[in-house]
């Protein structure tokens, strides 16, 4: 079985949920499954340190995480049309893969929520993009053949899924959202499967 790592942080869960519907999409695809990893909320206090495992939710990434995976998938709520901080930081750690050279060639996308219907949905994802092309990943949009890009009225775009969470974050994800999550794990897998398979 070939794995896809789903790394996302979430902060009121609503990254978290969409994590969970393309972790369905890939595990739709025979021969792939999904590993969730989220990473730990920076401290403004430099002595502050998280517990090795986190209290609920998925385990916290590692850099074998990213090492051994066939693919990734990125997601983070929206911080003035950025990734949040905690995701950066994580990315900003791994030089070492990058020297080496470790995840070139590798299949990545990425998704995001906002609480707005314009709150930086889209540079969100583009910000998410910039340090995986640096890594030399491949990455994967959404094409238009997943007809909910037509007809959503809250999330998704072709640059990856994203989610209308409103001014409280507690909006559930629409059907059109879920859809667009596992067609976009479903794309992730079918590539990843395909790769894999010319590699051997």
């Amino acid at each position: 079985m070939a794995e896809i790592l789903i790394l996302y942080y979430s902060r009121y869960g609503a990254t978290a949920e969409m994590a969970r519907q393309i972790a369905r999409g890939i595990e739709e695809v025979a021969d792939m499954t999904a590993r969730l990893r989220t990473v730990p909320q920076v401290s403004s206090l430099c002595e502050a340190v998280a517990e090795e495992i986190p209290e609920s939710g998925a385990p916290y990434a590692s850099e074998d995480d990213l090492r051994d995976c066939a693919g990734l998938v990125l997601g983070s709520p929206t911080r003035f049309g950025n990734m949040a901080a905690p995701l950066k930081q994580f990315l900003d750690q791994t030089g070492q893969l990058w020297m080496s050279g470790a995840l070139i060639g590798k299949p990545a996308s990425v998704f995001t929520s906002t609480s707005s219907l314009h709150g930086g949905q889209e540079s969100t994802l583009l910000s998410m993009m910039l340090p995986l092309l640096h890594h030399g990943m491949l990455l994967l949009g959404i094409p238009y053949s997943e007809t909910s890009l037509l007809h959503t009225r809250s999330g998704g775009t072709p640059y990856g899924a994203s989610h209308l969470a409103g001014p409280d974050s507690k909006l559930p994800l629409s059907e059109e959202e879920k859809r667009i999550c596992r067609s976009q794990g479903r794309r992730m897998a079918e590539v990843a499967r395909r790769l894999s398979s010319e590699g051997r």
